[in-house]
């Protein structure tokens, strides 16, 4: 049976009690914490940077999965590598020199992921697709929370499912946006390694964490 990795999103946690959310996260069964840095500039949202990460590394040894949603990116990679992030995603829009920054990340010797819009092709990453950890396949438009999955980006999902297994690489899949109990197992199904979810998991069946995680992972 296929292991299915859950990555929370804190953007849906109390902000006023993060220390808290992560380790409840880290209880309930989480693979690792979802956290979504957002500059205003490249989304319409303003959220928490690399200082805040550093005094959150501290309270668990959950991999970090650390999605830039910031432009220019390219500067940033080492704040966020020395704040604690394990898994580094940015978007190619972001920079202006996506194989550079894919090298920038590197150099720290923390995961690289790349992140595709709904409107962004593959093949901006296709020959690149080696030199990648993770893709992550956002199924909404970033830049807030709570919005409706677009049952659209399931063919991409497949295809680049498709490819790893041409290819035999290693890369793995993350799906972000609108993630619940009813699109889910669609997702896994397209190919979908890790899921990430927000509003499901932390509102769902009365905020039963545990219950929402184990859920998500059922196929």
């Amino acid at each position: 049976m296929k292991k299915i990795q859950i990555s929370p999103s804190i953007l849906s946690a109390d902000f006023s009690q993060l220390k808290n959310e992560i380790k409840r996260l880290e209880e309930a069964g989480a693979d690792m914490i979802h956290i979504d840095v957002m500059d205003g500039h490249f989304v319409p949202n303003l959220t928490i940077g690399s200082p805040v990460i550093k005094i959150l590394r501290k309270y668990t040894k959950l991999p970090f999965d650390v999605h830039l949603m910031i432009s220019p990116v390219h500067k940033y990679i080492g704040a966020y590598a020395d704040a604690g992030a394990d898994i580094i995603t940015i978007h190619p829009e972001a920079t202006d020199n996506l194989i550079n920054s894919i090298k920038h990340i590197r150099e720290f010797k923390k995961k690289v992921g790349v992140s595709l819009n709904p409107d962004t092709k593959i093949n901006v990453i296709t020959n690149l697709l080696d030199q990648i950890d993770l893709v992550l396949i956002m199924s909404v438009f970033p830049g807030f929370g709570g919005q409706k999955f677009m049952p659209e980006v399931i063919s991409k999902i497949e295809e680049l499912k498709k490819i790893k297994n041409q290819k035999n690489l290693n890369y793995e899949i993350e799906v972000d946006g609108g993630i619940n109990f009813t699109n889910y197992k669609s997702v896994i199904e397209a190919g979908a390694d890790i899921l990430v979810s927000g509003t499901t998991i932390f509102k769902e069946n009365n905020g039963d964490i545990k219950k929402n995680i184990d859920s998500l992972k059922l196929i």
